[in-house]
């Protein structure tokens, strides 16, 4: 069964990638221009002759199934803006430092959202469950480029607690980690006290109570598995999201990331570059997401054994 329900969602994930392939490849030839348009003083035959250097003037159904074919191979093309660079490179340079501080912004987002959620449930309408969803309600409120700006003018430009931009060392990662992770830490602390509200009244935890556990071994050792379940849920978009979804908090802090590269490409209508790390960012969803239906099968196995 366990063999199955992988292959299963091997299958589907694969599928979707098929359509999500297919599916950016004709939004972009559905975009006017292309980035040679730009380029007005170059003669016709110039024109017509890098057209035909990167497949442009071949018919549709053929671009299609060669780009579908170098998908498959991952060999994403060459840039059509920069000379010898390919996205493949493009992806290389900067995906680790996106990466990186998306890591860093899931772990504090895991992290603090356990905590505030599980303090509000234990501490229910008290002082500590008013805080912890006041910050809660805030976080899901503000956009995260708004706290990137106060941020950085606040503890970068005035206290001068941290460097205002740039990649170097771990200090520069702290405030884009902070700005990445106020949107999820607010979501996981709210589906956190959701959950521990209603598995606290649950009758195994009311017999566990009977039996004289103390609340630390009720709470740690049998609430919270099952009220990390809706979160376990949330990490897969939400590991996708803030790994390679960082792109204008990249740019506040002027982070070399993949955000830079994909901002640029727009701006050159790089469609090979756009294509790529398009596909590149849907190819981290979709694993993500396979990745925690997987884990969430192994913490509840009424999943794999229900598909």
């Amino acid at each position: 069964m366990r063999w199955q329900f992988l292959l299963n969602r091997i299958g589907y994930t694969l599928l979707s990638l098929l359509v999500i392939v297919t599916a950016t490849f004709f939004l972009m030839k559905a975009a006017p221009g292309d980035p040679f348009s730009e380029e007005q003083d170059l003669p016709k035959e110039t024109m017509e002759a890098l057209r035909s250097h990167y497949g442009l003037d071949d018919s549709m159904a053929v671009q299609y199934l060669k780009y579908v074919r170098s998908v498959a191979t991952w060999d994403l093309g060459p840039s059509l803006k920069y000379k010898h660079i390919t996205v493949n490179e493009f992806i290389a340079q900067g995906f680790p430092i996106s990466a990186t501080l998306g890591i860093e912004a899931l772990l504090l987002a895991i992290s603090a959202g356990v905590t505030l959620g599980t303090i509000a449930a234990l501490y229910r309408s008290r002082w500590q469950d008013v805080t912890a969803m006041f910050f809660a309600v805030l976080g899901i409120s503000v956009p995260s480029f708004i706290v990137a700006s106060l941020l950085q003018y606040s503890l970068a430009l005035k206290l001068h607690l941290f460097p205002v931009a740039r990649w170097g060392t771990i200090w520069h990662t702290l405030l884009p980690a902070i700005s990445l992770a106020a949107l999820p830490t607010a979501f996981i602390a709210r589906l956190t006290r959701t959950k521990m509200i209603e598995t606290m009244r649950l009758d195994y935890i009311k017999v566990a109570r009977m039996k004289g556990l103390s609340r630390r071994h009720i709470v740690f050792k049998h609430a919270l598995r099952n009220a990390l379940l809706p979160v376990v849920t949330y990490l897969g978009q939400l590991t996708a999201n803030i790994i390679v979804g960082s792109f204008v908090v990249e740019k506040i802090f002027g982070i070399p990331g993949m955000g830079q590269v994909m901002i640029t490409a727009v701006t050159n209508r790089d469609y090979t570059v756009i294509m790529g790390m398009t596909v590149f960012c849907s190819i981290i969803l979709l694993v993500a997401i396979l990745l925690v239906d997987i884990a969430y099968s192994f913490i509840d196995p009424r999943i794999r054994c229900s598909r």
